[in-house]
C-alpha cells in the first residue's frame, strides 16, 4: 500500500521524469478526447508511457492513449499529456491532477488544456470550438481539498480570471486570421460518466453555462493554485440542449473530435510560435 503523501508522490514522479528527460518545458498541453494525433507536430520526441511512471493509473477513456511526451513545437519546449485521467474512472482528484503539479516542478509556465464538451448554447453547433473564459465546478469535489501544498500555492487561491485574457485574445486573433470558428464561453464541469438529464441541461443553461463536460476544471484549479497560466479550448462534440430529440453516440462524438485535429494543430502551432512569457 502506498503511504506517501501527495507531495512526496509529486516529487518522486518529477525526479523519475528528470532522469529520463533533460529538457525544461515552458508549455504543458493536455490533449482531450480524440486529439491524440496532435502529437505528430512535436519534434525531437521523448515518449514516456503512463504505465512506466510511478503512482499513475491507466487511462481507460476512449481516445486517451496514456503517454507523456516531451519535445518541441515551433522551437519551444513542451510537455504533452496524450490522454488524461477522469473522476468517473474512479480516480481521486489529487491523482487525476498530479501531472499538472509535476509540470510546475519541471518549469511549465502555461497550461494549454483541451477537452470534448456538449453544447448548451443554441447558437453553437457540433464540430465547433470554444475558448473557455470561465468555468462552473459542479463535480462536487475539489482537488485542493486536504492539506495545502504550500510549495505550490496559498490555502485560499483566487479563482477569478484563471483563464488568461492575454493568451485568449491572441488565440482569438489567430483563429480569425485563419478563418477558424472559435466561440467564447463558460464551461460547466460535472463528474460523469452519465450524460445530463433534460432538467439538468436546462438548469446548466440557466446558470450561465455554454458547454458541459467531464474534465478540465480539476486541472485548471490545480494550475491556478500552482501559478500556471491557463488557456483552454473545448471541442463541441454534441449539442446537449434540453429540448433535443437525439444524442450522438460516443463513437460519433469521437469522430467529431478527431475531425477537429487539423484546426487544433493550426491554432496551437501558430499560437505557440507567437506566445511570449
Amino acid at each position: 500500500m502506498n503511504n506517501l503523501s501527495i507531495e512526496q508522490q509529486i516529487n518522486e514522479i518529477t525526479n523519475y521524469i528528470k532522469s529520463k528527460v533533460k529538457s525544461v518545458p515552458e508549455i504543458g498541453i493536455i490533449l482531450g478526447t480524440g486529439l491524440g494525433n496532435f502529437v505528430s507536430v512535436i519534434n525531437q520526441q521523448t515518449v514516456i508511457p503512463y504505465a512506466q511512471i510511478p503512482y499513475l493509473p491507466s487511462t481507460t477513456a476512449p481516445g486517451h492513449y496514456g503517454n507523456l511526451i516531451f519535445g518541441e513545437i515551433e522551437q519551444k519546449s513542451v510537455i504533452v499529456m496524450q490522454g488524461r485521467f477522469h473522476l468517473y474512472e474512479g480516480i481521486s482528484p489529487h491523482i487525476a491532477t498530479i501531472l499538472v503539479r509535476v509540470m510546475k516542478n519541471l518549469g511549465v509556465k502555461l497550461l494549454i488544456n483541451t477537452c470534448a464538451s456538449g453544447g448548451l448554447n443554441k447558437n453553437f453547433d457540433a464540430g465547433e470550438l470554444l475558448l473557455v473564459t470561465d468555468h462552473i465546478n459542479l463535480t462536487a469535489v475539489n482537488p485542493l481539498t486536504g492539506e495545502n501544498l504550500e510549495n505550490f500555492g496559498p490555502r485560499f487561491p483566487v479563482m477569478f480570471d484563471v483563464y488568461d485574457h492575454q493568451f485568449g485574445d491572441l488565440l482569438k486573433t489567430i483563429a480569425l486570421e485563419n478563418k477558424i470558428k472559435l466561440h467564447s464561453g463558460v464551461y460547466v464541469g460535472i463528474s460523469g460518466p452519465c450524460f445530463c438529464t433534460r432538467a439538468e441541461s436546462k438548469f446548466y443553461s440557466q446558470i450561465g453555462a455554454d458547454v458541459i463536460g467531464m474534465s478540465l476544471v480539476q486541472e485548471v484549479m490545480v494550475a491556478a493554485h500552482s501559478n500556471i497560466r491557463v488557456l483552454a479550448v473545448a471541442t463541441i462534440t454534441d449539442m446537449a440542449l434540453f429540448y433535443s430529440h437525439e444524442h450522438k453516440t460516443n463513437e460519433e462524438m469521437l469522430l467529431i473530435s478527431r475531425s477537429m485535429e487539423k484546426s487544433y494543430i493550426e491554432l496551437f502551432t501558430k499560437f505557440i510560435a507567437q506566445v511570449k512569457f
